[in-house]
């Protein structure tokens, strides 16, 4: 399942999200979205873990955490439209 992580600060790292799912089961992509002209994180980013129940838990647990001041919001990606 991919999962969409909002209002990240924007120091924050692929390494930093790795850390925070990794109790959740396999992590099989971490990426954080970046402004395609600075490099600068847009304060969002994706994981996507190979287990859909574990997935659920995640979203459950980490919705709202604080992650260097900001309530990070976790949900389930939607594809584009």
């Amino acid at each position: 399942m991919n999962i969409f992580v909002g209002n990240l600060p924007f120091t924050a790292s692929e390494s930093d999200l790795r850390g925070i799912f990794a109790e959740y089961g396999e992590i099989e992509s971490v990426a954080i979205i970046t402004d395609r002209d600075t490099g600068r994180s847009r304060g969002f980013g994706f994981v996507e873990l190979s287990a859909d129940a574990r997935s659920q838990h995640a979203i459950r647990d980490l919705d709202g955490m604080d992650l260097d001041g900001r309530n990070i919001k976790v949900n389930e990606a939607k594809p584009r439209s």
